[in-house]
């Protein structure tokens, strides 16, 4: 099986879910989510070697924050109100979520493998499905308890490209135990949104949620004593893609698909970073291996699985 027929056999168990589904627009905007947060272990490494983590997490929210505030405001959201009213609510999901979650991502990324970050992630809806179920009281069904081996056989697959013994061979340790941090930091971010995210639109919510972050992560920035630097010409467009895709519409998605979907059903498609960080190496040149394209698939299927329910709902 070529790389070709690979890429059509995934796109073609995902477009005949979702064209079956009813919540298919919700799912179509989590999977876009995915395919840019897939891209940003690619694109980290680049905009680290300019700049120090602690500046290259605030810059990215800080530059996201502001281009979400002129999104809402053309649009006309309701931004002020919000804010006064649930200003703690979003700064402590902010806390969690972005601030935390970046700058555990951006350390860890200092010195632990994309292929190790990844694989760590893919965890998460594990942690997720826990943390929903003791917070949330969310159940999980049984087609979704039979889909979580499935995806996690498939995501290490992809990332041992089917030699098992890399696994046992971590880079460094320290940026591995970050990258769990982050990994927890997110489920709790999943999590508390669900619980307490206030009832405004997706745009609102993660404006806010983005300008809390943004002002965290700037405070923590500043008082890490690192001086801010210029990023040349190859980091400056890996920053703009991250900003505009892998946080921009990434978050804006990810929240529209947890107030619709749950914490639960939304963490497994978490499982699709790393397929898609591998496709994102493939359009550089970097073809998959034939145990990576079988890991692949075994992801994607995992994740139509999932979907499948909503077919009698």
């Amino acid at each position: 099986m070529g790389f070709v027929n690979y890429t059509e056999l995934s796109l073609g168990l995902l477009s005949i879910t979702l064209m079956n589904s009813s919540n298919s627009k919700v799912y179509g905007l989590i999977i876009i989510a995915t395919v840019f947060w897939g891209m940003n272990f690619a694109l980290a490494g680049a905009i680290l070697q300019d700049m120090s983590p602690h500046w290259s997490a605030a810059l990215r929210f800080v530059l996201s924050a502001l281009i979400m505030i002129a999104v809402a405001m053309w649009r006309r959201e309701p931004l002020v109100a919000p804010a006064l009213r649930y200003m703690g609510v979003y700064f402590v999901i902010g806390a969690v979520g972005i601030g935390g979650f970046n700058l555990l991502f951006f350390q860890a990324m200092q010195t632990t493998s994309a292929g190790n970050a990844s694989l760590i992630m893919a965890t998460n809806p594990l942690l997720t499905t826990v943390l929903a179920a003791w917070v949330l009281g969310e159940r999980a069904s049984r087609r979704f308890l039979l889909s979580l081996p499935l995806a996690l056989v498939g995501v290490v697959v992809v990332i041992s490209g089917g030699n098992m013994s890399k696994l046992t061979h971590l880079q460094d340790v320290r940026g591995d135990l970050l990258m769990l941090g982050a990994n927890l930091a997110w489920a709790g971010y999943i999590v508390m949104s669900r619980k307490w995210m206030p009832k405004q639109s997706a745009l609102t919510n993660t404006t806010l949620l983005m300008s809390a972050g943004a002002l965290i992560l700037l405070v923590v920035a500043l008082l890490s004593g690192e001086q801010m630097t210029a990023v040349g010409l190859y980091a400056g467009i890996n920053l703009a893609i991250m900003v505009l895709g892998g946080t921009v519409l990434a978050y804006l998605f990810w929240n529209e698909g947890i107030a619709q979907l749950g914490a639960g059903r939304t963490a497994l498609f978490l499982n699709l970073v790393p397929v898609f960080a591998m496709l994102t190496a493939a359009v550089m040149g970097a073809l998959p291996n034939m145990a990576q394209i079988i890991g692949g698939i075994l992801v994607i299927s995992s994740v139509a699985m999932v979907m499948l329910p909503a077919l009698k709902s």
